[in-house]
């Protein structure tokens, strides 16, 4: 595979970052430490500028090629935090903070867009400017929103912006991608439930919260089933039911909670509004009443059919034919969607083939795929930004 080799000389030193993080990892906004660990690498390697607190916690950095002609400006984006896991194998690098591992291999991606800017800030063979972009909380915290409603994209006048994740069950060294939906909306949803609690053995005398909330559990799975077109995509999973807490009383209160997934706005609509007309119908058959709190959490993540076109070709240059522009979407969520609400861009996986899958508690980065994902972080700047 050709990879930059400059890139592969210090391979073992971005491994030994991303082996750092992810002994020490942190949730959410609370990435004190990997922020200063990168803010410190950013200026380390003589990055033009480097700029702390972003979205809270967020790091970024400004990276000016040979030439800045073009006046274009490139976004590079990985994310920081870490997963509320217990980490199930007992490695070197193992987290040293209990019930807290990187599951999902953010650590790999912080690394690797290290050393991507350690490069580029080393050759600079490029003709306009790289944004190298450090994100907290992507594991539900919205820290892509964080950035974006700050004003990220237009302080660092960033043109286009492009995000990677690490794929277990891809083959490694695989790229894949596609135009348009890649990843579902992730919203959740709390259903409260009030009725008429008493004694279990006088049911006649009570509204049932726990019989009102399984068929409002069952009627759900009719919005999809009959109310959302059968070529379109949806989900709707109640995850928690909470009712009581004696084997002989009827609770007067109940809640379900769970997440709905999406791959069109459309479809996003249509499930919020039949959600909550299934919630109040449901329960006044029973004479319950039942409120619907539908939170829209992250957007459709949506590739620009230009962009991702262009970051296969990137890709191909790497790995040649090792690279899928019509992959299958899929229903999880990623924060990165807000970026590209911001602006034109394209979001890829890098295969690390046959290992445990994200957010399980056997899972590790694969620090074998770092050249090629520094090498494509690389390849994208030069290739969009041509030195002439």
């Amino acid at each position: 595979m050709p990879i930059i080799n400059r890139i592969a000389e210090f391979h073992d030193d971005v491994a030994a970052w991303r082996r750092d993080i992810h002994a020490h990892p942190e949730l959410q906004f609370e990435v004190h430490r990997t922020a200063a660990l990168v803010a410190d690498k950013l200026k380390a390697f003589g990055v033009d500028e480097v700029v702390t607190g972003i979205g809270r916690t967020g790091v970024v950095g400004v990276i000016h090629g040979r030439k800045t002609d073009s006046g274009r400006t490139i976004g590079l984006r990985a994310d920081m935090d870490a997963l509320p896991i217990e980490e199930a194998v007992d490695r070197p690098h193992k987290s040293t903070v209990a019930g807290v591992m990187h599951a999902c291999g953010h650590d790999g991606h912080t690394a690797m867009l290290l050393g991507a800017a350690r490069y580029l800030a080393e050759t600079r063979n490029f003709d306009g400017t790289a944004v190298v972009i450090f994100q907290p909380a992507e594991e539900g915290g919205g820290g892509g929103r964080e950035m974006v409603d700050e004003g990220m994209m237009e302080r660092f006048g960033i043109d286009e912006v492009y995000g990677m994740h690490n794929a277990p069950g891809l083959p490694f060294g695989q790229f894949a991608l596609r135009r348009g939906s890649m990843m579902a909306a992730a919203d959740m949803f709390v259903i409260d439930i009030e009725g008429y609690g008493g004694h279990a053995a006088r049911p006649q005398r009570c509204i049932d919260t726990t019989l009102v909330g399984a068929h409002i559990m069952t009627a759900l799975q009719s919005v999809v089933a009959r109310n959302v077109d059968p070529v379109e995509s949806a989900v709707i999973s109640v995850t928690t039911f909470k009712a009581g807490d004696a084997f002989n009383v009827i609770p007067q209160t109940a809640r379900l909670t769970g997440t709905a997934r999406t791959l069109s706005p459309a479809v996003r609509d249509l499930l919020e509004a039949r959600m909550a007309a299934v919630v109040e119908n449901t329960a006044a058959a029973f004479g319950a009443r039942a409120t619907l709190d539908y939170q829209r959490h992250y957007p459709v993540l949506s590739n620009h059919a230009a962009q991702a076109e262009f970051a296969a070709g990137v890709a191909r240059q790497i790995v040649g034919d090792a690279v899928d522009l019509e992959t299958p979407p899929v229903m999880g969520g990623e924060d990165f969607a807000f970026m590209l609400e911001a602006r034109p861009g394209a979001f890829i996986y890098l295969g690390q083939g046959d290992t445990a899958y994200l957010h399980h508690p056997e899972y590790d980065f694969d620090d074998a795929i770092i050249p090629l994902g520094c090498s494509y972080w690389a390849k994208l700047v030069e290739t969009a930004l041509p030195a002439g």
